[in-house]
């Protein structure tokens, strides 16, 4: 497996030019986010993670996790590599100072885990999950609960935890059975078992905190009858330190196609019915307190596409560099050249920079989003972003995580063979990647959200606004230059994405299943056009800084050639999605279950 090191110059590009880190920045909320911090912050992450995390990644692997006397065992080396996280103040990074925090933007903190996501994507699953932990508990807690657990959390010494997913119930949360009656000290006894809990139990941490979906008694059924509750793994002493073992219990790990560094927990609670929980917020807001971390959970999903994309991709190239085989159409002189000189491996080494690096942007900006909404000053500003990222969120987790499992299996592809083979650590990306299509909201559910829901928003003026905001910038873009092309591809697509959208947003509320049975290719289209918009927007921008002269001139020129390559090979794939969007459920439902 070759070395890891973090693209901190396409971060800070896509943070400048996409993000616009400087106007996020100008804000009262996030203006410790000065130039020389975040070229610090970014540097110092690269370093940790290429030097501490990565090596660990195919250790991890092949050691996996270990279930032994109720505690699971992390390999060798994982619980220093998370000490040194904790140590360097990195789990508080995007947290509120009043919290305990260091107050920047999240788009920052979007990019520093990318590194971590991109080094050892299972060991960032634990500080993924715990960020989103701390986001429920600061926005739904009480001051109790805020003051005992959040400072370990915010620090990273003990972690959290989303105990959501039941057999019986899967992606249905309003199946749920898991029990939460009241106790008269006000505390609840919690009962029923969990499955698929990511880091639901290691050795990594001195308290895990998990934070459980459950229903009481009297609550109505499906999901307005769900609440949440903080249940510790250790119940804590007077002085705030963890005390007695809390009646809950790691059942089981399950053996998976990959992050096998990432224990994926059977839980069980309440098993001598004297498993105490603590509501979060008020009974039967459980619903509420979820999708709070799960929003934040979705958009860190989709950047894990970005993550192992960059990790593959930075792979396949080193090994394309060194592999030497056959003489390329057009080369000059006698005897095998690198296979980096032949076209086909050239398409398919753009095409996952491409793409990647479309996704970062994606990624980038809808964490910027989420930063205007909370700086904003003016409630029309803070609608304003908070409907941009509410549509986005849904296309950068599914795009962006469908988009790293094919960047990484284009990558076993330019290994050739050997890509197949588990020692060149090739394959471990394409398994790792898999599973983000999978958890936090299934793609599918991703694209149904979309259109069922996030396109109906405000009658459709958050999606309108942001395709015309995309038409205008094509509009723009001059005819003669280098980009003509490119703006001829994205006008294009611009108008099926247009009329594909208001198609799904008139037939919804008509016919849902004839919409849905479109939603993952619109989903697909909106992530394919939104990524052309923003590689032609940076595209743009570097032709602008090398007239200037700027100095950083290979990048810039490479940054051009990448946006172009974008827009002209994998942009007019949108064009092809329109009819499969709009053709309705008819052939979905033609031949009866039972004959299929």
């Amino acid at each position: 497996m070759s070395s890891y090191q973090a693209p901190t110059a396409d971060m800070r590009y896509v943070l400048d030019v996409v993000a616009n880190m400087k106007a996020i920045a100008a804000s009262e909320k996030f203006s410790d986010a000065s130039d020389d911090v975040v070229d610090a912050v970014l540097e110092e992450a690269g370093k940790l993670a290429a030097e501490v995390m990565a090596p660990l990644n195919k250790i991890g692997d092949e050691q996996g996790c270990k279930l032994e006397n109720g505690v699971v065992r992390m390999p060798e080396g994982f619980g220093s590599a998370y000490k040194q996280y904790v140590m360097g103040g990195w789990n508080g990074l995007g947290a509120p100072k009043e919290i305990g925090g260091q107050g920047l933007p999240w788009c920052l903190a979007t990019a520093v885990q990318e590194s971590w996501a991109s080094s050892n994507l299972a060991l960032s699953l634990c500080p993924m999950l715990n960020q989103g932990s701390i986001l429920a508990i600061e926005r739904h807690g009480s001051e109790a609960l805020q003051s005992q657990y959040l400072p370990k959390m915010v620090s990273g010494e003990w972690t959290g935890t989303m105990c959501l997913t039941e057999p019986q119930a899967g992606s249905d949360v309003g199946a749920l059975r898991t029990k939460a009656e009241l106790q008269e000290d006000g505390s609840y006894l919690i009962s029923g078992q969990k499955i698929f809990i990511t880091f639901g139990e290691h050795d990594m941490s001195e308290n895990i905190i998990h934070l459980v979906l459950a229903r009481t008694p009297d609550a109505p059924a499906g999901v307005k009858g769900i609440s949440m509750f903080v249940v510790p793994k250790f119940l804590l002493a007077e002085d705030g330190s963890p005390g007695p073992r809390n009646d809950l219990r790691c059942v089981s790990v399950e053996k998976k196609l990959g992050i096998h560094a990432s224990p994926t927990c059977s839980m069980s609670f309440g098993d001598n019915g004297e498993c105490v929980g603590y509501l979060l917020g008020r009974e039967s807001e459980g619903m509420q307190n979820m999708f709070t971390m799960m929003n934040h959970a979705r958009i860190a999903v989709g950047l894990q596409g970005v993550a192992v994309g960059e990790r593959a991709y930075q792979q396949a190239v080193a090994f394309a560099r060194e592999r030497v085989q056959g003489k390329p159409f057009g080369a000059e002189g006698e005897g095998p050249h690198g296979i980096i000189e032949h076209a086909d491996v050239r398409r398919m080494l753009m095409t996952m920079r491409a793409k990647t690096e479309s996704c970062r942007a994606l990624a980038y900006l809808t964490a910027s989003a989420v930063d205007r909404a909370q700086s904003s000053t003016s409630e029309e500003d803070r609608k304003k972003w908070k409907g941009l990222a509410d549509i986005l969120t849904p296309v950068t987790k599914a795009h962006c995580s469908d988009t790293g499992l094919e960047v990484a299996s284009m990558g076993v592809q330019v290994h050739g063979g050997m890509g197949f083979i588990e020692e060149t650590g090739a394959a471990q990306h394409m398994r790792d990647a898999r599973i983000a299509h999978i958890y936090e909201g299934t793609n599918g559910i991703q694209a149904i959200d979309l259109v069922g829901r996030k396109l109906q928003m405000e009658g459709g003026q958050y999606w309108r606004s942001f395709i015309r905001q995309m038409a205008e910038f094509a509009l723009g873009i001059s005819q003669k230059g280098p980009f003509a092309p490119a703006r001829d591809a994205l006008e294009r697509s611009l108008i099926v994405l247009s009329e594909a959208s208001e198609t799904l947003f008139k037939s919804f509320p008509k016919s849902p299943r004839s919409a849905e049975a479109g939603a993952a290719s619109y989903l697909r289209l909106f992530g394919l056009v939104t990524g052309g918009y923003l590689m032609a927007r940076q595209g743009l921008e570097a032709e602008t800084r090398l007239k200037n002269g700027d100095d950083n001139q290979a990048f810039l020129k490479a940054k051009s050639a990448t946006a172009r390559f974008y827009c002209l090979h994998i942009l007019p794939e949108a064009e092809g999605l329109y009819t499969p969007t709009v053709s309705g459920d008819e052939t979905l439902f033609e031949i009866a279950a039972e004959d299929l």
